[in-house]
């Protein structure tokens, strides 16, 4: 492998990286001495350990991958951790680059604010351990496994500037609201929508048993994904050093084909779906952490899964090997005397809003503003006589949702979503404003197709729920309450 980056730049990555994995690990175990500054010992640890130390390394090392193509050529993008409970990595992050504390100042950039910030970690009166709501810059939460990936398009649509970095985790894509939605890279319009850059995590397992994805052979998985519509590029190994530079050089060319693509379709007029890169990267579940424990190996395995070693007040060698885990980070290194993360390791995250978790893309709907609305007594069905007019309320909504669509088309703020349906409910109406999204070949029978349709069908119920949720995120949504009265 080649060398990518240059060696200052590597070892700060390689730091910060370790920085967010110590505070990762530190959210599962610990109650006090954040910094180990006294020997560890039973009271320091909490005394129920609930958390998953396995997917999230590897969260962490994109994380820190992202953060580099953000500042060097000024991305606008968001972050979505598809795997259940990746919460300790996404927390470590937006705190290591600021978006945290200034949101919840009690959690503060120092050795205080380390305490508290592992105290509350699925902690009574605390946070849960999954990127839940008040986590920065998260717009999924991940518990339910499936929508990492609807929710990432959805975010996509009608944000022309917006790329969705989208871990998607190798348990999750088991399912089969995950299967279906990878098909979304066929609504995604490149002249008009962001872009979505997906991430399959294949570390090995689930809870108990192998992922299937991450057992099946490299041309199996390369086919299966070029099937579905994607350019695969694969980052795979287990060496620190090695895995930077060839992440660093991934992100890079995946980010080049995005912009291509992008400037293909708006400068050039390309209407043809395009392949859309992705990324799938491997690496070993619970990466850096133990080895093994009690004999069994532990790190690559599915025993790395949630905690890896848990019986602390029985047993005074876990408590040692907490101590030696946490210790091989090297925080002294990586935290100043006062608990603070280290300026020049802190200077690698990008700035203001260009931080995941400070980007208002995906912070608590800053960017919603209301649609322009007709007045629903317009639409009211005529009565003069009961059992004289014959009418059907959903065709009647069909009229009011088409004059929505219309009065909205100039700012591009209103979809409409449906398994297919569209007419056979009775909403034909939106047909003379709009046509359905399709972004590859019509043939003369096919009807209301077009790559800038705004009805958005496809069969998968799954996939249109994860639409429509995370297009709130980037696009402004009905409110009754801005309905004239």
């Amino acid at each position: 492998m080649n060398k990518y980056l240059a060696k200052d730049q590597l070892y700060k990555m390689n730091a910060y990286w370790r920085a967010a994995n110590y505070l990762s690990v530190g959210q599962i175990y610990l109650y006090d001495n954040p910094f180990l500054r006294e020997p560890l010992k039973l009271e320091h640890v909490k005394p129920r350990l609930l958390g998953h130390w396995g997917t999230t390394p590897g969260l962490n090392f994109i994380y820190v991958h992202l953060n580099r193509v953000i500042r060097e050529q000024d991305l606008n993008m968001i972050y979505i951790a598809g795997p259940g409970h990746g919460g300790p990595a996404v927390v470590a992050n937006t705190f290591l680059e600021g978006t945290y504390s200034e949101i919840y100042p009690n959690i503060s950039q120092d050795a205080d604010g380390v305490k508290k910030l592992f105290r509350q970690f699925s902690f009574p009166g605390g946070i849960p351990s999954h990127a839940a709501p008040e986590t920065p810059g998260s717009i999924h939460e991940g518990g339910e496994l499936g929508y990492s990936v609807s929710h990432a398009y959805g975010a996509a649509f009608d944000n022309p500037d917006l790329i969705v970095a989208c871990v998607v985790g190798d348990g999750e894509a088991e399912t089969g609201p995950l299967a279906a939605s990878w098909h979304s890279n066929k609504f995604l319009n490149p002249a008009r929508d962001g872009a979505v850059l997906p991430i399959l995590h294949l570390n090995g397992y689930k809870i108990a048993n192998p992922a299937i994805l991450a057992r099946i052979s490299h041309e199996e998985l390369k086919s299966l994904f070029i099937g579905y519509g994607y350019k695969p590029r694969f980052v795979e190994g287990s060496d620190p050093e090695m895995m930077h530079h060839l992440m660093a050089e991934t992100m890079d060319t995946v980010i080049a084909e995005i912009r291509a693509i992008q400037d293909d379709a708006r400068n050039n007029g390309n209407t043809k779906r395009p392949i859309w890169p992705m990324i799938i990267f491997r690496s070993p579940k619970g990466w850096t952490g133990p080895k093994e424990v009690d004999g069994k190996k532990t790190e690559g395995s599915w025993r790395s899964h949630q905690v890896p070693f848990s019986e602390m007040s029985t047993r005074p060698d876990h408590i040692k090997l907490l101590d030696d885990w946490m210790k091989s980070y090297r925080p002294e290194e990586l935290f100043d005397e006062n608990g603070a993360f280290k300026r020049e390791l802190a200077e690698l995250a990008p700035k203001g809003e260009r931080r995941m978790g400070a980007n208002p893309q995906a912070n608590g709907g800053i960017l919603l503003k209301g649609l322009k609305m007709p007045d629903f007594r317009d639409y009211a069905l005529k009565v003069e006589k009961p059992g004289q007019v014959v009418g059907e309320a959903t065709r009647v909504l069909g009229n009011f949702l088409r004059d929505i669509m219309k009065l909205n088309m100039k700012n591009r703020n209103f979809r409409v979503f449906g398994p297919d349906e569209t007419a056979s409910n009775r909403l034909g109406a939106l047909f003379e404003v709009t046509k359905r999204t399709w972004m590859d070949g019509t043939i003369p029978e096919d009807d209301n197709l077009s790559p800038d349709g705004r009805v958005m069908e496809i069969l998968s119920e799954h996939t249109c729920q994860g639409w429509l949720e995370d297009v709130g995120s980037a696009l402004d949504i009905l409110h009754l309450s801005n309905v004239p009265m």
